[in-house]
């Protein structure tokens, strides 16, 4: 390989994997430090933790936190109401998922053919 030049890197993050300290995750969604640890004790989001104990925040806390900024800024829901529309978004996505599921699953079904019942005759 020719000097000054690099193999191509990638980091493919998991949307879970905690990546950001407190003072980055607000940093990227433009609310204090202080903001975000009310969050965490209302039960919002629950960053991961280091040995030492410092918060680690990942890419699906700082969507979840940005969902709960848009509620609140947008349609003025209060906490106790944005954890209840997020748990049901969850909650949604999952039944989506089984339903998809189990559409996959009849539509396998229906393309099997059972042999015709046996009628005994006298």
């Amino acid at each position: 390989m020719p000097r000054g030049t690099f193999p191509p890197f990638e980091i493919d993050w998991s949307d879970d994997e905690p990546c950001y300290v407190i003072s980055i995750a607000a940093r990227l969604v433009g609310m204090h430090q202080q903001s975000l640890r009310y969050y965490e004790r209302a039960g919002l989001v629950e960053p991961k933790r280091t040995p030492g104990g410092i918060r680690m925040y990942s890419n699906s806390d700082i969507a979840k936190i940005r969902q709960a900024q848009g509620l609140i800024d947008e349609l003025g829901v209060n906490l106790a109401g944005v954890d209840i529309i997020i748990r049901m978004s969850m909650q949604i996505t999952l039944l989506q998922q089984q339903l998809a599921t189990t559409t996959a699953e009849l539509d396998r079904l229906r393309g099997t053919r059972l042999p015709a019942p046996y009628t005994p005759r006298d």
